[in-house]
């Protein structure tokens, strides 16, 4: 370890010299509380043993200084005086300090405080290692509870909780919020058709295309439940929404995937309910999509595969 010897005395830091290199640890050396703040910056210890009653700055005002340099760093500080009293003791633990020895040290005493130090700290850094991997396992959870199992988009929870988000920053700043329910058509009839699997397959698909069209960093894709998906789109009005609609609609016919037991032709199509809206401070989630669900509604009565627009209220 690399430790900061700071002592008016030159006597004295010789001595304390010679019991650290014996310890095989390389040592800098300071005469005074503020010669040892600038070497604390610049050299970075890993231990400080240092003397109370220096000229200058004394050892305390120093070890309060050091702790707020690096905060967020434990940088073990050893006192190091003459004097036994309990009162200092207690102000050295006031003032940051670690450990109080009182001079003379023994080379016993010193490898044995030290060595301990080194063993808290080893454990200190174990438990951040632990802190951080348990923080990035969580974040990962967190990530995994929000989206979808089967497609890897945002799932229900996630999608309902954006959208109430959403609603409340677009009222704020009064700004329009679209929403587009699809609805992949006779799906049912293309799972007994081409098996679950390929069911499973063509949803990832439809998601895959869904993400590639709607790619601003607000907009979000979501499986709204079996073979429904749903977009959030922030800052979107009528026209903007109906052209997301258009362009999923030509994504998923340029996709060509067969299902001969369509009912509006022999590859995969969308039914889509569209809406837009400025909502108000009380518009509630279940307003918008109870209109874009009317939307998809209309659509599928209409022949499906298509998109049909609902206006806001």
């Amino acid at each position: 370890m690399k430790v900061l010897i700071v002592d008016d005395s030159p006597t004295i830091r010789v001595a304390l010299r010679g019991l650290v290199e014996k310890m095989k640890h390389s040592v800098i050396e300071a005469e005074n509380g503020s010669q040892a703040l600038e070497i604390y910056r610049q050299d970075k210890p890993d231990v400080v043993l240092i003397d109370v009653v220096m000229p200058v700055m004394d050892g305390y005002d120093a070890a309060r200084e050091m702790r707020r340099i690096r905060p967020d760093e434990w940088v073990p500080i050893i006192f190091l005086s003459s004097r036994e009293a309990d009162q200092d003791l207690d102000r050295a633990i006031e003032a940051g300090g670690d450990d109080y020895l009182v001079k003379p040290v023994s080379f016993v005493v010193l490898n044995a405080k030290i060595r301990a130090l080194q063993r808290i700290e080893a454990t200190r850094l174990k438990l951040l290692d632990t802190s951080r991997e348990l923080a990035a396992a969580n974040r990962e959870l967190e990530s995994l509870s929000r989206q979808d199992g089967l497609t890897g988009i945002a799932n229900r929870r996630h999608f309902d909780a954006y959208l109430l988000a959403e609603l409340k920053r677009a009222s704020r700043e009064k700004q329009p919020l679209s929403l587009i329910l699809v609805d992949v058509d006779d799906f049912k009839a293309y799972n007994d058709c081409y098996g679950h699997q390929a069911g499973d397959d063509c949803l990832r698909q439809v998601a895959s295309a869904m993400k590639a069209i709607g790619r601003r960093p607000a907009d979000l894709v979501a499986r709204y439940g079996g073979e429904e998906f749903a977009m959030v789109l922030p800052m979107t009005n009528t026209e903007g929404a109906v052209d997301v609609a258009k362009s999923l609609a030509r994504a998923i016919e340029e996709m060509a995937i067969p299902h001969m037991r369509s009912g509006t032709g022999k590859v995969i199509s969308l039914s889509q309910g569209v809406t837009s809206l400025v909502p108000a401070s009380d518009t509630a989630p279940e307003a918008i999509i109870e209109l874009a669900d009317q939307a998809l509604y209309q659509a599928k009565q209409q022949g499906r595969n298509r998109y049909v627009v609902a206006a806001g209220r």
